[in-house]
Formats: structure tokens, C-alpha cells, sequence
């Protein structure tokens, strides 16, 4: 088995081993993964911190070894970046980007400095709505988990992520995470409102915030009104969303 962690300010995995496949989500600075695959241009690897599998160009490969991932793995306190756009220096010298979210990792094989502002190991619901509202007017783009292009799970994921939880990577699967209210009323800022297609099939997350507003992607990270029916955009004058279930994760 090879271990892998991405040296890069974001990195797309896709659904196949092919540029023009679909985006299944990104790795960002100091995300680490296993490599369960390897052919000449691709390896398919699995993230550690949502499972999530899917193909990443070998050019984009930055291997570390089996205890530098095992620690990582282990680290119960991970720094997250709480900055939108901040900067690592190399040993050379050399300058990365690194977005909000990203990993400052404790590991020989990626050393780097950073004096940017960072948070580590504090889970604070009260913060999560002002984390998400970092991110407001950032495109829409599916698969994407950055404030130039995300889609609404990977919203919730990295507001979370940054405030100390864990959120798996798609609508349907953060449904099943944390403990269903029977009512909008019922809700408080940070809970998360799930919405499902015309097949029933949850395909969208938003987060509560006070005074029955939600902030989700659609087009881009923006505020709506929220009530029992679903989502209403003021802008088009309709329902753009019906409600599903509502969840309390923390």
C-alpha cells in the first residue's frame, strides 16, 4: 500500500481516470489519501477523512510513508486554515497558495511554515454560520470545495470541518448523520436542512441560519428564506428546493 498527501492548493479527483471525467471532489494542502491504484498517467486513491475514492493525475503525486500517514491519521487535532487564501513556504523558499480549510500537516514530508491564522481541535457550533458566510458568492461547481467553486455538501463539510466536526461528502450521505426535528421552528443556526429531487432522492444540504434564512449553493453560496415547504428565492419569486428532513449534528 502507498500513501499519498497533496502538496498543492487544490487537487480535482475524478470519477475515472480521465480529465474530462466528472469532478468527484478535491483534496486541498495537506489533505492525505491512500493510493489504491496505479496505471501509467492515474492512481485511484481513497481520502482518509471522507472516504471518498476516485482518480488523480501521477503528476500530481506527493508519496509519504506508512508512519508519517499512520500519525496523521491518528492526530485527534488536525490545524485547519481559516483564512480564504493564505500562503506556505517551502524549505526552498517557495511559495504555495493554500485556501480555507486546507491542512497545516505535522509531517517531514511536506515541511512547510505557516503563519497564517489556524484553528485545532475546537468544535464551536456558535462560529459555523459565520464560516459559512466566508464563503458567499463563491461559484457553484460540482465536486468543488473551495471559495472558487463548491457545491452545497462540500459547503457544509468544510464549515464544519473548519469548526471541529465531521461531515461525510454528499447530501445523501450527511443525511444520515446527526438526529432528525420534526420542525423548521425547532431548528437553531448551524443545523442543517436537507432537500430531496423529483425521484425523492436527497441531492441538497443547506445550513440554518436564525430568522428562517438558509445559507446554501445554488448557482453560487447565497441566502434564502426557508420555511416547511423548502427553500423560496426571493430573486426568481419561487420554490427552488422542497424540504426533506432537517438535522441537528452537534
Amino acid at each position: 500500500m502507498q500513501y499519498g498527501i497533496c502538496h498543492l492548493s487544490v487537487m480535482p479527483m475524478r470519477s475515472m481516470p480521465d480529465q474530462a471525467a466528472e469532478l468527484v471532489t478535491q483534496l486541498l494542502f495537506g489533505e492525505h489519501y491512500k493510493v489504491l491504484e496505479s496505471r501509467k498517467n492515474w492512481s485511484r486513491v481513497k481520502t482518509v477523512f471522507d472516504k471518498c475514492e476516485g482518480w488523480i493525475m501521477n503528476s500530481q503525486l506527493t508519496f509519504i510513508p506508512e508512519d508519517e500517514y499512520l500519525a496523521l491519521e491518528s492526530s485527534s487535532s488536525p490545524k485547519y486554515v481559516t483564512e480564504l487564501i493564505s500562503f506556505v513556504e517551502d524549505s526552498n523558499k517557495m511559495v504555495t497558495p493554500i485556501l480555507i480549510g486546507s491542512s497545516i500537516p505535522d509531517t517531514s514530508s511536506l515541511p512547510v511554515t505557516f503563519d497564517g491564522k489556524t484553528v485545532q481541535g475546537e468544535q464551536l457550533k456558535e462560529k459555523l454560520v459565520k464560516t459559512a458566510l466566508l464563503y458567499l458568492n463563491s461559484p457553484e461547481l460540482k465536486g468543488g470545495k473551495s471559495p472558487f467553486g463548491i457545491d452545497s455538501a462540500g459547503l457544509a463539510q468544510m464549515v464544519y470541518k473548519i469548526n471541529g466536526y465531521h461531515l461525510l461528502r454528499t447530501a445523501e450521505s450527511q443525511s444520515k448523520q446527526g438526529t432528525a426535528l420534526s420542525f423548521v421552528e425547532e431548528s437553531e443556526a448551524g443545523d442543517l436542512a436537507f432537500f430531496d429531487n423529483t425521484n425523492g432522492e436527497i441531492d441538497h444540504v443547506g445550513i440554518i441560519m436564525d430568522n428562517n434564512y438558509v445559507i446554501h449553493v445554488n448557482g453560487k453560496v447565497r441566502i434564502d428564506r426557508i420555511d416547511h415547504t423548502g427553500i423560496f428565492n426571493n430573486d426568481l419569486r419561487t420554490y427552488t428546493h422542497q424540504l426533506r428532513v432537517i438535522k441537528k449534528i452537534v
